[in-house]
Parts: C-alpha cells; structure tokens; sequence
C-alpha cells in the first residue's frame, strides 16, 4: 500500500470491522488518527497511527473467509460480554466479524470474514447476491401464498423486492431472496397471516450447506477468492 487509503476502507482492510461498522465507529468518536479524532474524509497510510476504543490498529491482515453454521440462540452481533454472541465461538488470532446477519431466532449458512470488501460485496443489495432460505410455519400453505411473497410485501414502508418462492410441504416453503431487510421473511409471512417457527438459510451466492460437512455449530475455512466473480 503506497497511496492513502480512505480511513473507513482501510480499517476493513485491517479485519477491524466492515466498512459500514467503521463509519459508524468514526462517527461514535471512537477512532484517532495520529493523536485526533477521526474524520469521515481522512485518508490514511500504514504509518499513521490509527487507534480504536483506544487500542492501536496493527495494519492490513491477511484476508480469511469462513463457513459457520449458526444454531438458534446465537446472536450475531460481535459482543465479548454477551454469552450468546457468536464471537465466543470464532477464531481469537484474527478480528473477524459476520458477512451480514442471521437473527437470534434462526439457524444456518453465515459468511465470518476480515475482508471488508468482499463484507460489502455480498451485503449489498446492488449486487443481487442470492441468499436461500427454508422457512417452516404454523399452519398449510397454498399457491397464493407463494404469490403474494413472490410479488412484494409491504413492510418497513416499503415494498420487497420480487423474489422466488416455492412449496416444500404442506407448512414449508423455500425463498431466494436479493436482499436483506430486518427479520424480512418473519415479517412477510406474518403480513400474509402466517407465523414462522423455523427458519434456515441453505445457501448464499453458489455456496451451499451442507450439515454433514458442516454441522451445526462448526467453522470451515473458505477460499477467500470463493466469490470472485
């Protein structure tokens, strides 16, 4: 690295968090650069010094990519002093952070990372990076049902994105879905008159989970290329 790099892109690029968490740590007033607060504008070089919550920020790390298979219970958000957070159960030699967010309430495939980019990539909705859910609830389903979730749902004061819905069984159904609202699936079912009571993300982007290979509660390190495409 020769040029300045923008100061959120660089502590990415340092497994510190995603860029959007480091605007929000600049914001926070939690970051320095070189004895003073943090600026959204600053740009930066590996011989500044570059603090966070006080502890200094050690430079750009080797880029790691991870396959979790998270069970109910676990919160995502990254939080030592939270029993439940799923940082008691990453790698402790590198700062890795979750590649978006899976609820408290349900289980499957996330994405564990350091590299900020590719934490943006598939996060954002411009991306189109397809995420497949199996979704269980509490009473049948029926055709028009999956129409209704195919073609939008208002929530959030906003129509969802069209999307593919397909029957399972009688009271399951599978959605690929292109983007990531807050607890989006609960909350489209439920505006259709349904309530989940399981739901599992099989597979992001090509990668698909696999329980025998990877079974609830495990880590497997990924190609961190897996993606470039």
């Amino acid at each position: 690295m020769t040029e300045p790099m923008r100061l959120a892109k660089y502590l990415s690029h340092c497994g510190i968090c995603s860029r959007k968490q480091a605007s929000r740590l600049i914001d926070a007033g939690v970051v320095e650069v070189n004895g003073r607060p943090a600026n959204h504008i600053d740009h930066v070089l590996p011989s500044d010094v570059i603090l966070v919550n006080g502890e200094p920020v050690k430079g750009i790390c080797e880029k790691q990519l991870f396959a979790f298979h998270k069970p109910i219970g676990m919160d995502c958000k990254i939080n030592a002093n939270d029993p439940t957070s799923i940082i008691h159960a990453l790698p402790s030699e590198t700062r890795l952070y979750p590649i978006g967010r899976l609820d408290k309430d349900s289980r499957g495939l996330i994405l564990i990372t350091n590299d900020g980019d590719l934490c943006h990539r598939l996060n954002h909705p411009e991306h189109h990076v397809e995420k497949e859910y199996h979704v269980t609830v509490d009473k049948p389903l029926d055709m028009d049902f999956c129409h209704k979730m195919a073609t939008g749902i208002p929530i959030d004061n906003q129509i969802t994105w069209p999307c593919e819905v397909s029957l399972l069984s009688e009271t399951q159904f599978c959605i690929v879905l292109k983007q990531g609202l807050n607890r989006q699936i609960r909350k489209m079912a439920k505006y259709c008159g349904y309530r989940v009571i399981d739901l599992q993300r099989v597979r992001i982007d090509s990668l698909q989970l696999d329980p025998l290979i990877l079974p609830e509660g495990a880590i497997q390190p990924l190609n961190i290329h897996l993606f470039d495409h």
